[in-house]
Formats: C-alpha cells, sequence, structure tokens
C-alpha cells in the first residue's frame, strides 16, 4: 500500500491509490510530470518506485525543478539501481 500522506497532503482527492493510478493512466503529461515531482521531494523511494520506472524517472528528471538534495539523491538511486 502506497503512503499517499506525505506526497498529497494537500490534494485530498489523490489520497486514494485507485484514483491517483487512474489519473496517472489519462496521459497527460504535465499532470504526470507533477506527480513524478511531488513523489521525488515528498515521497518515499518505495512508494515511487510503484508507480513509475527508473527509466522513465531519468527522463523526467532533468525536466523537473527539484531541490539540490533531492536531485542529487535521486540521481544517485538511478546511477546505482538503473543499471
Amino acid at each position: 500500500m502506497i503512503n499517499l500522506n506525505a506526497v498529497f497532503w494537500d490534494y485530498p482527492q489523490y489520497l486514494e491509490e485507485r484514483f491517483l493510478r487512474l489519473s496517472l493512466s489519462n496521459n497527460d503529461a504535465n499532470f504526470r510530470l507533477w506527480v513524478v515531482r511531488r513523489f521525488l521531494e515528498y515521497g518515499r523511494a518505495i512508494d515511487t518506485l510503484s508507480l513509475f520506472s527508473l527509466r522513465e524517472l531519468s527522463e523526467f528528471l532533468p525536466l523537473l525543478k527539484l531541490s539540490e538534495y533531492t536531485r542529487k539523491k535521486w540521481n544517485r538511486l538511478i546511477n546505482v539501481y538503473g543499471s
């Protein structure tokens, strides 16, 4: 079960995993980028990786405005586990 409270504390409509997955399946690129950014900044790695592949995250990472800490953390994770 994904912990969505830390990621969407201010968007209660996305606290239900089924609704979030359905929203992500609509192929709205801007929404997907927004969700990825929220997960990278506020979510647990295990939850993030249950929704997004390392390949997808590595493609999105350069497009997102992230804190330096978050960018380094995810670059490291992708480099170590992505190969």
